[in-house]
């Protein structure tokens, strides 16, 4: 088979490997469609260190190839959706359901060989069946919008509540439609305007740049009150975490998705003064059903997140692509 080989940092060829060996609860999945995101760009680039040689992927849609003795969830010929992280099952956490927390998780094409490949080993349990009649390109972002749906699931959001999207890249504009599912008019807040259009496509009812002025105001003037009910906040930075706070009003509540690999700095005094509950959002627990329905019944769009498309022969450019300014998500179609 071939497969993309990350054999050190930016040293990445598309090779012969060997086909993998299943165990008896282990699937052999044969990948039809992958994303390529932030993380996978980040160990491409050296940034996040693995184990050496490794093949990425972990946005992934296939079908089953074959199935070990004791598989009962999928079987061979079966289209899928992976859901690349799984736990232990057995240390305290996992034990009392926060098994997204699992110190001993293990994270497809990333502690182990993922989708960037044309077939990839998983256990049973990674593997959802795809729904009848949704396009692979449409389920390509299963995995991050189980994310989101977690994360706005923390956030407890009410119809007829307003809330502001922080960041307007793939998780942004998943977290945003995820929000209009629920009845919750939304603001997107970005750095910049460039995806501002496609927003309001989606359902962003404003939107409003960093550069155009006072965050506060803004989300005052949105909210008709001291600031909006909750944020989603998805841009992972530290400057992203103050932005929260100045939109959210007394009372409000943030979700941070994000990962800030920079220091935050944050005015636990205003926190406090106001009240504010601020809630971490790690993965995802039982959310990929939520994800695969909102993307069957329609209510969330993601094709017209797929900016870019190439073959796993081309690996190297979809990479290029993705430090591109216009691209949202590209797909590796193998």
């Amino acid at each position: 088979m071939k497969a993309a080989v990350l054999h050190g940092p930016r040293d990445l060829r598309v090779e012969s490997a060997t086909q993998p060996t299943i165990g008896a609860d282990e699937v052999l999945v044969r990948v039809t469609a992958a994303g390529l995101c932030g993380t996978d760009y980040r160990i491409w680039s050296g940034a996040r260190p693995v184990a050496y040689p490794r093949v990425m992927g972990h946005e992934l849609v296939g079908r089953v190839e074959a199935a070990g003795r004791d598989v009962t969830r999928v079987s061979a010929g079966d289209r899928v959706v992976v859901e690349p992280n799984y736990s232990c099952g057995q240390c305290a956490l996992c034990r009392e359901g926060n098994r997204n927390l699992c110190l001993a998780r293990t994270a497809v094409g990333i502690d182990v060989d993922g989708g960037f490949a044309e077939l990839v080993r998983l256990p049973s349990r990674c593997c959802w069946p795809a729904p009848a009649d949704v396009a692979d390109e449409d389920l390509l972002v299963t995995e991050p919008l189980a994310v989101v749906v977690r994360a706005v699931n923390r956030a407890a959001p009410k119809p007829g509540e307003c809330a502001a999207v922080v960041g307007a890249g793939t998780l942004g504009l998943l977290a945003l439609q995820v929000l209009r599912a629920r009845g919750v008019r939304v603001l997107v807040v970005s750095r910049t305007h460039r995806r501002f259009a496609l927003a309001r496509e989606l359902g962003a009812e404003q939107t409003w740049a960093v550069a155009d002025g006072a965050l506060d105001a803004a989300a005052c003037r949105f909210s008709a009150r001291e600031g909006v009910d909750l944020v989603v906040e998805t841009a992972g930075t530290a400057e992203a975490v103050t932005h929260t706070l100045e939109l959210v009003r007394p009372g409000g509540r943030v979700v941070l998705t994000g990962l800030p690999h920079a220091p935050t700095p944050v005015a636990f005094f205003s926190v406090v003064r106001r009240e504010v509950t601020i809630a971490g959002s790690m993965i995802y627990q039982d959310e990929f059903p939520e994800a695969l329905r909102l993307v069957a019944e329609g209510r969330v769009r993601t094709r017209p997140l797929v900016t870019h498309r190439f073959a796993l022969a081309a690996i190297a450019e979809a990479f290029a692509a993705h430090a591109d300014a216009s691209s949202i998500k590209v797909a590796l179609e193998i």
